[in-house]
């Protein structure tokens, strides 16, 4: 069987030339090629009816880490610590995860990507967490601390999926986000915990796979328990591959 094809979200940049581009850091890319993938970046701009297109072609989908959702995707208000709002992409992201859900395509997302399933699916999020909720642990190291960092543990629901490849209670995890859940959406399976309360990772229940986590398992592929969770996800979609074929 070949590799299944792993649509990958990307980022919007600039070049040294000052031409726009599309993104994805190679950290994903190897984490996907690592656990027996083939990366394929989804870039920004795409019309609607090819980003349909694009998942009859794919057999999963992973929704990358990158800038602020727009408050306005959840009914909030503008925020001074929101920051790198792209609204083509929130756009693009929230109707890929929709169409990848009803397809029944295996979806692993992270970081943004967990936000931008909760924000899809009808939950909040908060704009800034020191801001809003002062009683919470740090959670942004990015600008202090390599990525390998890891930053605090988080508590694993035990009748979750996210707890069954990652095996045990717990996890250290790396931290570089400002944002999460405020309000979980409905039929979302919170799986992990922050020691703060402050939800790590979701699930759809019942479904083949479709969860995502806040932290970075991308930059933790010498942790074995983060490589499995790749692993897993590539066998999901290999298993699309040949339930299609």
């Amino acid at each position: 069987m070949p590799p299944p094809l792993i649509g990958l979200t990307s980022t919007r940049g600039t070049n040294r030339f000052g031409f726009l581009s599309s993104e994805v850091k190679e950290a994903y890319t190897q984490a996907v090629a690592l656990a027996g993938g083939m990366p394929v970046i989804l870039p920004l701009g795409l019309p609607e009816a090819s980003l349909r297109e694009s998942l009859t072609r794919l057999d999963g989908l992973l929704l990358t880490g990158g800038g602020d959702i727009a408050p306005e995707r959840y009914d909030s208000r503008p925020h001074p610590l929101v920051a790198e709002v792209d609204l083509g992409r929130d756009q693009e992201e929230i109707q890929l995860f929709q169409d990848a859900l009803q397809a029944g395509l295996p979806i692993l997302g992270i970081c943004r990507g967990l936000q931008v399933i909760n924000v899809a699916l009808g939950g909040t999020l908060y704009e800034d967490i020191l801001d809003q909720r002062p009683d919470s642990i740090k959670h942004q190291y990015s600008l202090e601390k390599p990525r390998t960092y890891l930053a605090h543990t988080v508590q694993l629901d035990g009748s979750s999926r996210l707890a069954s490849i990652l095996g045990g209670p717990e996890v250290q995890v790396n931290s570089l986000h400002h944002q999460g859940i405020r309000r979980l959406a409905p039929g979302l399976q919170a799986s992990a915990c922050a020691p703060d309360g402050l939800v790590e990772a979701i699930e759809v229940p019942g479904y083949r796979f479709a969860l995502a986590v806040q932290w970075h398992p991308e930059w933790m592929q010498d942790d074995a328990s983060m490589r499995k969770l790749f692993e897993e996800f590539v066998t999901a979609a290999s298993e699309h591959v040949r339930h299609e074929a």
